[in-house]
């Protein structure tokens, strides 16, 4: 009665007046039922196939990513000037940009290898000063909100899935119903190949000009996908920390993109994410090759929280990740864990594929304003495959 009170009274005034405003029926708890059908991807919500590049891990790090930043410069500069229009919303005299553009690059030989050549190439390809493509590779230890699912089915397969949902308060377009920085990451969605030795380590769907990973799959060894995790001692923490001097956290980004290069196996890749202090606390979901193989990983920067993981003994046949502890409720009016639960109940174990999976992820507000792609993977035959998303009104901002 309090949370209705403070929604309806309170919440719901302010959102109208930031341009955001809300139907009583379009938000929690939402009424939408699970969808069925959606896969293959067709209708309003599918945007498009992501292309596929190859990144050769062999060649120099400050040219591993000039193709892809060739073809993707102007959509690259596009994204950055929105952040730069935000910033300087707040900020008119245009200070914060200069700021950036002047002293981010003096950290950037503070990141670890192959991180700050790869960036330093970025930069020079797409002629964006350097402090800004570094900004550009910072956002995601704070701006991250997603939903990721692994789940086995009565063969013992695993199937892992996730909505990248990126953007929030990042500059809401009242006339088209859109977050700005959501609309520009969608041009700048990409699968990347990483080889060696002209042979595949891993494959990752992620944003052009982004160096570290977000969602990924080591063949024939594990899936990985990270979200945000909210916290007090959160990344800007670590990140202040990091410019005053204290530099023995790993961004969470490059530690993830360092376990997909690395790790030969789940336990591995796991003890990794286990272990490491990190910049920004997060949330891990990985998944493996065997029965059970399948965990959440809530961490703090300094310290391994909690990790879930299968139990087809217990009836846990998958897990699931928002942005939320497991052990607490989710904010009411972002409660993406319990419709996407209730769809996978649903489900049932015995029809679990990459087709039912998508279905969760397209059903509203797992499906939501900020969501850019949908990837699912399984582990077992190396496969990843990508979606471009959309949620026409009525859909939840988040």
């Amino acid at each position: 009665m309090a949370e209705s009170f403070v929604f309806c009274c309170v919440l719901l005034p302010l959102l109208s007046l930031c341009g955001l405003w809300v139907r009583t029926q379009d938000v929690p708890p939402y009424t939408e039922d699970c969808r069925s059908g959606t896969y293959p991807p067709t209708g309003p919500t599918f945007k498009g196939n992501v292309s596929w590049y190859t990144i050769n891990l062999d060649s120099p790090p400050q040219e591993r990513w000039n193709q892809i930043i060739n073809d993707k410069k102007v959509e690259l500069a596009n994204m950055i000037q929105v952040v730069k229009d935000l910033a300087k919303a707040f900020d008119p005299s245009g200070k914060a940009i200069t700021l950036v553009d002047k002293n981010l690059p003096v950290l950037l030989e503070s990141l670890p290898c192959p991180f700050d050549d790869e960036i330093k190439g970025i930069a020079k390809t797409s002629g964006i000063p350097l402090g800004e493509i570094m900004m550009f590779n910072i956002f995601y230890e704070v701006f991250t909100v997603c939903t990721s699912i692994v789940a086995e089915d009565k063969t013992g397969r695993l199937f892992h899935a996730r909505n990248l949902d990126f953007g929030l308060f990042l500059g809401w377009d009242v006339k088209n119903s859109t977050w700005m920085m959501s609309e520009k990451l969608r041009s700048l969605v990409v699968n990347i190949d990483f080889q060696r030795n002209k042979k595949t380590v891993f494959k990752s769907t992620s944003f052009a000009g982004y160096v570290g990973i977000l969602t990924g799959i080591r063949p024939e060894a594990f899936s990985l996908t990270m979200n945000e995790r909210m916290s007090l001692d959160g990344g800007y923490i670590g990140i202040l920390e990091w410019i005053l001097g204290e530099r023995d956290g790993m961004w969470m980004g490059f530690l993830t993109r360092a376990v997909l290069e690395n790790a030969t196996s789940y336990e591995e890749a796991k003890s990794l994410l286990v272990k490491t202090k990190m910049l920004s606390p997060a949330y891990f979901i990985l998944g493996g090759t065997k029965s059970g193989e399948g965990s959440i990983i809530t961490r703090a920067r300094e310290s391994c929280l909690d990790v879930w993981e299968l139990d087809i003994n217990q009836g846990r046949w998958y897990v699931l990740e928002t942005n939320y502890d497991r052990w607490k409720e989710p904010l009411f009016l972002d409660d993406r864990r319990t419709p996407a639960m209730k769809c996978m109940n649903r489900t049932t174990q015995e029809h679990i594929s990459f087709a039912t999976m998508y279905d969760v992820l397209s059903t509203k507000p797992v499906l939501n304003k900020l969501t850019t792609y949908t990837t699912l993977m399984s582990v077992a035959d190396g496969k990843l495959e990508s979606y471009l998303r959309d949620c026409p009104n009525p859909c939840m901002p988040w």
